[in-house]
Formats: C-alpha cells, sequence, structure tokens
C-alpha cells in the first residue's frame, strides 16, 4: 500500500469524518436501498459468470450487510467477512444476517459462515493474500482515496483472487449539479470518477484483464421534495469544500426552479445515475520479493517416442 506522504492519484477533497456521520443512522440510508438492491442484482448476474469457488470472500463497505447474505447464500462453504466503517452499519448487518460471529484475528483461516469487522477497507485489517473474492457494492465512491483502495484490495487477494466492484459514474445527479449551479458555485455532489480512469488505476494497482463497463439509469419523481429527499438519502455531501452557512430563501428557490425547468415530457423530474462496473484478477507475480523475474515452465504435449 503507498505510504500516507505519497500524493494520490485520483484524491478527492472527502471528509472521511463526515462521511462517517452521514451513514450514522442506517434508518435514513435504507430510503435508497432500491437503487442498491438492483445494482446488486446486477452484480450478481455479472458473478454467476465467473466460475469461482472462494473460501474467503470480503465485502468491502458492506452497509447493512443484505449483500453479505446473499454471498453466503452463493457460496456457502465460504467464509464471509462484512467490512464496514460505520458502526451503527454493523450493527444492522449484525441484524441483517443470520448469527454473525466477531471476527477476533486476520490469521484465522478461514471459516464457513459470517463474519463482521469495522475498519476502512482503503486500510484493511486483513493479511496478504488471505481472500479469494473482493467484493464492493456502491461505496468506493466514499473513499477520498480509491487508487489507494485498489492497491489495498490487490494486496489482500490471493493470486488468481476476483474483485468486483460498482460505484457511481461522473453522470450521476447531472440534473442536480445543473440546478445546484443556478444557486451558487460551491460544489454540492461528489465528483465522481471516470470509467476509463479506474480501469488505468486498476492496472497500475497490479490487476490483470480488467473489465470496465456502465450504463445510466434515471429515476423519476413527482416531486422535488421526493427527488432531493432521496438524494439525502444516497449520503449527502461529504466534501470538505461543502458550503457551510445556511442557504437564503432566494437562492434555494433559483435551485428549485433551475429543478423544475428540466421536466420531461412525461412531468416527472429525472435524476441520473451513471453506474460503473467493474472486475479483474490479481495475476500470479512476475518478480520474487528480491526482484528476480520468475520463470514458469509449461508443459507441452508431446507425441510418444517410439519403442
Amino acid at each position: 500500500m503507498a505510504s500516507p506522504q505519497t500524493p494520490s492519484k485520483m484524491s478527492a477533497p472527502i471528509d472521511m469524518a463526515r462521511v462517517r456521520q452521514l451513514f450514522a443512522d442506517p434508518a435514513r440510508i435504507a430510503a435508497s436501498d432500491f437503487l442498491r438492491r438492483e445494482i446488486a442484482s446486477r452484480m450478481f448476474d455479472r458473478l454467476s459468470l465467473v466460475k469461482t469457488a472462494p473460501q474467503r470472500v470480503l465485502d468491502a463497505g458492506c452497509g447493512s450487510g443484505v449483500d453479505i447474505a446473499q454471498l453466503q447464500k452463493q457460496y456457502p462453504a465460504a467464509q464471509v467477512l462484512g467490512l464496514d466503517a460505520v458502526p451503527a452499519m454493523l450493527a444492522a448487518a449484525s441484524g441483517a444476517t443470520q448469527s454473525p460471529r466477531s471476527f477476533l484475528s486476520r490469521l484465522l483461516p478461514a471459516k464457513a459462515g459470517i463474519d463482521l469487522v469495522a475498519g476502512d477497507f482503503g486500510q484493511l485489517p486483513l493479511g496478504p493474500n488471505s481472500v479469494d473474492l473482493v467484493w464492493s457494492n456502491l461505496a468506493l465512491h466514499w473513499h477520498s482515496q480509491p487508487d489507494r483502495v485498489f492497491q489495498e484490495w490487490r494486496r489482500v487477494l490471493r493470486v488468481d483472487g476476483l474483485l468486483m466492484f460498482s460505484n457511481f459514474g461522473p453522470d450521476t445527479f447531472i440534473e442536480l449539479r445543473a440546478a445546484f449551479a443556478a444557486m451558487d458555485e460551491t460544489p454540492h455532489t461528489l465528483p465522481f470518477v471516470d470509467m476509463h480512469d479506474f480501469g488505468d488505476q486498476l492496472v497500475e494497482a497490479g490487476f490483470t484483464t480488467p473489465v470496465m463497463d456502465m450504463e445510466k439509469i434515471t429515476v423519476t419523481y413527482d416531486s422535488a421534495g421526493a427527488l432531493l429527499a432521496d438524494v439525502r438519502a444516497f449520503g449527502g455531501n461529504p466534501l470538505a469544500t461543502r458550503r457551510r452557512g445556511l442557504v437564503g430563501r432566494a437562492a434555494w428557490q433559483r435551485m428549485l426552479d433551475a429543478l423544475e425547468a428540466g421536466r420531461r415530457s412525461d412531468g416527472k423530474l429525472g435524476l441520473t445515475f451513471e453506474v460503473i462496473y467493474g472486475h479483474a484478477f490479481r495475476p500470479a507475480p512476475k518478480t520474487t520479493a528480491a526482484g528476480e523475474s520468475i520463470v514458469r515452465f509449461q508443459p507441452q504435449n508431446r507425441p510418444p517416442r517410439p519403442e
């Protein structure tokens, strides 16, 4: 993992303490679970195309734990680790999963069942080469240094281990950003990273054959109030550069008017979500720890020698 002194190439001014605060009330976040469940379903469809029988699975940024239960169902012989930085989310995950255990040691061998652990998925409390599958659903964009997260995920994956993740892309909340621009110049949404930048960073972090794809999902609303309520339920604004003072009534009305001006032909307000999906594998090392090249000899099928 990169040292703390090394500048992150994709760092965003995200206040990580603010992220934990925004997710401290699972009931407030629950209203947005409809999209998380839909994205998870599409991720599981992709996962079903990969032949793998993991012994240990990590759900990085597990939230309330719904994906954990599905992963354990899909891989009943595996140990599934649910990791989140927010204690309240882990408490919710404990209630959503059947008899989760406390994760006591990174050195414990994999044992079928569910374990929950608090931690930053950019600094995992796991040893190297300890996980066969890293799964992360709509969590990566909440981390201020996603490129370092990729390095950490590669560290804990075993050779040929699989990384599968989803996150929001740059066109997410595009309607809302345009409306807020009519109010002031302060950023009100996250600067979501482009799919191609993530692909480059996966390669730089040491993953092989990364596959990235994207789709846009539009959710419609009858009112601006309902739209804004869902945006808040998706997390809110954790930027360190966010506006701290109160918004005046006139400025807020300018934002609402701009939002209303974007009503669709069916009379609905639309909110775009650009969803990025990615998966990649950890390849076998090409050099030893001392820097020496590793040469592998592949057996060839040769005809038998004549007697």
